[in-house]
């Protein structure tokens, strides 16, 4: 690998100069009212990023995978049941998760590359009338397969069903850089971390909480320590944490909210669509196909790109990664070995995009795919060449 080169992986993605400054700063006594100054701001950046007036935001010393035990162990009781659909390895994950707490989980099989199967969640929903389901899982982009689902037909199967389950949704490889409405769409527990859209190097859990949610975790018996949101929300009223806090991360997710917002979140989202387009040209252009089943659950995060049968997807990924520096992502779960993974999410550009793209051409020739240098490239050029100077705003 080569540090000189940008990341193409769907996260950690790269951390823009100004960022790693922010996280670079000296020691200071974390139970002091100067760390205040860090904690608040950094939490009210990351409600308006989320687009709530009302979520009460809680940071861990994590990873989104621990933002997702944060959710369940603090407003769910052993026994429990829950919904999900499994249609990707992040989607798996949780419900595994939720198995090793002890809790049922009623799994809505889904094709990996498909959607979350909204009209599903509402037929078994309906005939829940003792309401026996707690909670609703949602995995808002599966990283592993390309696909974004719809969180508000979710909301709408709740509403319509008159259900009183608790809404979680996934948004690691989402919030900060894809439309995220947690006020909106009703969402009890956001998920998400540093890593991705935040720009900033991993080690931070990232959950908003719902009023609805905190309501639960006065009557959820699940055993949680590090993760208690309520020994949390103790810490913050007197400028601390109940244990040591990730500082210089803090610092750095203030300045990343702050980088998000002064670009204007709409602005952010459709930056990322528009590099997305470019590659999802690209891909067209080399005649291959995405995971992603459909063009209205393309994630404007990252591409996930079908190889031919018989072709081992993963050795573009190394191939990459041995002879020019560069880092693709592998395929995960059911999709290893039958795609390989483009992200296309944080700080980035057009020119850098390009760069990955004559990359990944460079790699399918060398390994004997029918695939002509610089048609990918080209396609993506004439797209973003053709795209209104509107929407060019630069990543970092």
């Amino acid at each position: 690998m080569s540090f000189q080169n940008p990341v193409f992986i769907p996260g950690p993605t790269n951390i823009p100069e100004s960022l790693r400054k922010a996280c670079d700063m000296p020691t200071i006594d974390h139970r002091s009212p100067l760390f205040g100054q860090i904690l608040h701001p950094a939490r009210e950046g990351v409600r308006k990023v989320l687009k709530s007036d009302t979520a009460e935001v809680f940071i861990f010393p994590s990873t989104g995978t621990g933002g997702g035990e944060t959710a369940l162990s603090n407003t769910l009781s052993p026994g429990d049941t829950v919904l999900a659909a499994r249609n990707g390895m992040f989607s798996h994950r949780w419900i595994d998760m939720c198995q090793r707490h002890g809790l049922r989980v009623e799994i809505v099989e889904t094709p990996w590359g498909e959607g979350l199967p909204a009209h599903r969640y509402a037929e078994i929903l309906a005939s829940d009338r003792e309401h026996r389901i707690k909670a609703v899982l949602a995995t808002h982009n599966e990283t592993a397969t390309g696909v974004r689902s719809d969180i508000a037909a979710v909301r709408r199967a709740l509403d319509a069903a008159g259900h009183p389950a608790l809404l979680f949704v996934d948004g690691v490889s989402s919030i900060a850089s894809m439309d995220f409405r947690f006020d909106e769409w009703g969402v009890d527990c956001a998920v998400t971390g540093s890593q991705k859209g935040f720009m900033l190097p991993p080690g931070l859990a990232i959950v908003g909480f719902s009023d609805k949610a905190m309501a639960a975790t006065k009557t959820a018996k699940l055993p949680r320590t590090f993760f208690d949101v309520q020994d949390m929300a103790k810490g913050y009223a007197n400028n601390a944490y109940p244990y040591t806090p990730a500082v210089g991360l803090l610092n750095g997710l203030n300045e990343a909210c702050r980088m998000l917002l002064d670009e204007g979140l709409e602005n952010v989202f459709a930056r990322h669509h528009r590099i997305a387009e470019g590659v999802r040209r690209a891909v067209r252009a080399w005649g291959l196909e995405l995971c992603a089943a459909s063009p209205e659950v393309y994630s404007d995060t990252v591409s996930a790109i079908r190889t031919p049968d018989g072709f081992n997807a993963t050795d573009i990924v190394s191939h990459a990664a041995q002879t020019y520096g560069v880092a693709f992502g592998t395929g995960l779960g059911e999709v290893a070995g039958k795609v390989f993974r483009i992200g296309h999410l944080g700080s980035l550009t057009d020119v850098m995009t390009l760069s990955g793209l004559a990359t990944a051409e460079m790699c399918m020739v060398d390994l004997g795919l029918d695939i002509t240098l610089g048609s990918g490239v080209a396609a993506a050029q004439e797209f973003y060449r053709a795209t209104p100077a509107l929407a060019r705003k630069a990543a970092a």
